[in-house]
């Protein structure tokens, strides 16, 4: 599966030594699906009728038998030999291919005709069903493709010009009609506009969306002709951000997924020297054991059945789709993996940190209150002018807060961004201070005792290096932060902290009302750093921090797995985690550890039962318990079923 954007047509990468392990058993996918119906359809036909004609004795030629049987063999054994030819000339002298040629050519030689034609007539079928199984796989991954509107209605000279999206900039409006996608990342330019973003995010419910608020390229306009300020340009939009994530999620492997392939690798060639030796050693029996009587045709028999079941595709096919199907189970219920190491990862987290803003609350501040000793207009003017290019949470509160009062934003110098602390920034030669106590301190400003027992959220500014004011935010716990915290419990994920910049007074208060029980404030991003370094040494722990600004990028970077909550997360987040929440629920943190573990669950089924059948079969093979026929069954039915079972994480409820 290692193009995931491009199932069609892939190309073999030739490291699992086993052909169907890789996502392009076939060169030209477009030419085969042609006759992918009607060549086993006339192979099946022809060997029944031999079969049939056999039986009554109506074939009385051998060389008509012969030819008969070769015309049943072609239609699905000249396309796996022409595979097998391709594959010696680059040197890959070990696959499915060249194990089949070589069954079927061996049972051609020793006159077992039927049974030739069956090895590459059941072969092809379990091809296409397997082919039908990974089509499945990948009819998620397409739709996501499918997202990205070709058009977009941009205003130019007065009206509205029909162009490619790509050649939109950064500050033109374009218009969004009622039923159409959003084409661009932007923010609204209506009042109130409703948007269906389910296939973005997989929230079932329309989301209202105010005037100024962001809209993601890939939502759906309804009820109203939306209006957009574009902000971001065609290849940086959320959407593309998206598909660049999935189409690149199967470049990083999983260990197990490596393990097979490395497995693979040696493992087929070694079976080849077992069939060899099956057929040679009993050779030599009879020069120490004269009673024991040898037939060269019943142990090349023998040597053809231990190839034909030999050839580990169930491994090799399963494994990677195992993980595929868990990557693209996820992007539909809005939970993106970069790759199925992070996949493997997440199975075994048993400890959890969140940041607190925009990760368990809703993010979205409110001013609640505004204390100045100078004209509260102007006071807002500094405070707004200084923070309006931040993309923190509470920095934006406080611009949109600023331009609902009708206030202009004058033009900020010489900004610098205090992580943790706040910013500094010069506006009409002053030097404006918007931050919290600690920022205060270090620049030697003084401020009242009092502010201490604010228990919201409070941002105190100065101006020119004395102190001004200060204003009161509230943030609100998102809807389901509650039950995130109460389904990971469930999940057995009993150690679960909170780590946040904010007050520890806010953050505790909070983290009581989830009933999480370790909480810790005022801490600044190497402070979260130190804790999770903490957490991620302790003997068996297996950390997870799920965070969304800038300034959690170090953390999600250090911990075992990095979750970044994509909607509103920042681009720095979301480009250092390992899993994105697109739709910012918390929720979706234990969904994403759920469907790890079923995925987990899922492939170590496959590998016991894959393994398991394997070495039965090939015991009995060796022993001659089991023909060509059951060989075949064996080999492809054991391939079938683990791919089917690889596929039935769609059907899960996470």
């Amino acid at each position: 599966m290692d193009n995931i954007h491009s199932p069609e047509k892939t190309e073999c990468s030739g490291d699992c030594g086993c052909s169907c392990g890789c996502s392009g058993c076939h060169h030209d996918e477009s030419h085969e699906e042609h006759f992918s119906f009607w060549r086993p359809a006339l192979s099946f036909c022809l060997l029944a009728g031999g079969i049939i004609l056999n039986r009554y004795e109506i074939i009385l030629s051998p060389i008509v038998e012969l030819c008969w049987y070769l015309c049943a063999f072609l239609p699905v054994g000249l396309p796996v030999m022409q595979e097998a030819w391709e594959s010696i000339r680059e040197k890959e002298f070990f696959n499915e291919f060249s194990l089949m040629s070589l069954a079927s050519i061996g049972a051609f030689c020793i006159g077992e005709y039927p049974e030739a034609v069956a090895v590459m007539l059941f072969y092809t079928v379990g091809e296409l069903l397997q082919h039908r199984a990974v089509e499945k796989a990948s009819g998620n991954i397409r739709q996501l493709l499918d997202m990205r509107p070709e058009q977009a209605n941009v205003l130019r000279d007065g009206t509205f010009q029909t162009v490619s999206p790509q050649t939109v900039t950064i500050g033109e409006i374009i218009e969004v009609k009622p039923g159409e996608r959003v084409p661009l990342d932007g923010f609204s330019m209506q009042e109130r506009a409703v948007f269906d973003t389910s296939a973005l995010t997989g929230e079932s419910l329309p989301r209202t969306i105010p005037e100024e608020g962001e809209v993601l390229a890939g939502m759906i306009a309804l009820n109203q002709p939306v209006r957009i300020r574009v902000s971001k340009s065609y290849d940086n939009s959320a959407l593309s951000r998206i598909l660049e994530l999935v189409q690149h999620a199967s470049e990083k492997k999983a260990r197990t997924e490596l393990f097979i392939r490395r497995f693979a690798r040696i493992y087929t060639p070694v079976v080849v020297l077992l069939a060899a030796l099956i057929i040679v050693v009993p050779a030599l029996v009879p020069l120490c054991l004269p009673s024991f009587s040898y037939l060269f045709s019943d142990w090349l028999y023998r040597g053809l059945v231990f190839l034909v079941i030999s050839c580990p595709c169930a491994l090799v096919i399963s494994v990677p789709l195992g993980y595929f199907a868990g990557i693209g189970a996820a992007s539909r219920n809005g939970i993106l993996f970069k790759g199925s190491h992070a996949l493997d990862s997440i199975s075994r987290i048993n400890a959890v940190a969140f940041d607190k803003t925009g990760t368990l609350t809703s993010g979205v501040f409110e001013v609640s209150s505004v204390q100045t000793g100078m004209p509260t207009a102007e006071f807002l003017q500094l405070l707004a002018s200084a923070e309006q290019k931040s993309n923190h949470p509470v920095a934006q509160a406080i611009v949109r807060y600023a331009r609902k009062q009708g206030i202009e934003l004058l033009p900020a110098s010489s900004i610098r961004e205090h992580n943790g602390l706040g910013i500094e920034a010069e506006i009409n030669g002053k030097q404006v201070l918007a931050g919290n106590r600690l920022l205060m301190q270090t620049y030697r400003t003084e401020t009242p005792d009092d502010l201490k027992s604010h228990v919201s959220t409070v941002v105190i500014g100065a101006v020119d290096g004395a102190y001004a004011g200060y204003l009161l935010l509230s943030d609100t716990i998102k809807a389901d932060a509650r039950q995130a915290i109460k389904r990971l419990e469930k999940l057995g994920v009993t150690d679960i902290r909170m780590l946040s910049g904010d007050k520890k007074e806010i953050v505790d208060e909070v983290a009581s009302q989830l009933g999480i029980s370790k909480s810790y404030g005022n801490l600044l991003p190497e402070d979260k750093a130190d804790y999770i370094e903490q957490m991620a040494a302790e003997p068996g722990k297996s950390t997870a921090f799920v965070g969304d600004g800038v300034n959690d990028a170090p953390v999600l970077a250090l911990s075992h797995i990095g979750i970044a909550m994509g909607g509103l997360g920042s681009d720095a987040a979301i480009e250092t985690a390992d899993v994105v929440i697109q739709t910012d629920q918390p929720s979706k943190v234990a969904a994403a550890i759920a469907i790890g573990r079923s995925t987990r669950h899922i492939i170590q089924q496959n590998i016991v039962f894959a393994i398991g059948a394997k070495m039965a079969v090939l015991l009995a093979g060796a022993f001659g318990f089991v023909s060509l026929w059951a060989a075949v069954f064996a080999d492809v039915g054991v391939a079938l079923l683990a791919v089917l079972n690889a596929v039935r994480i769609f059907r899960m409820k996470f």
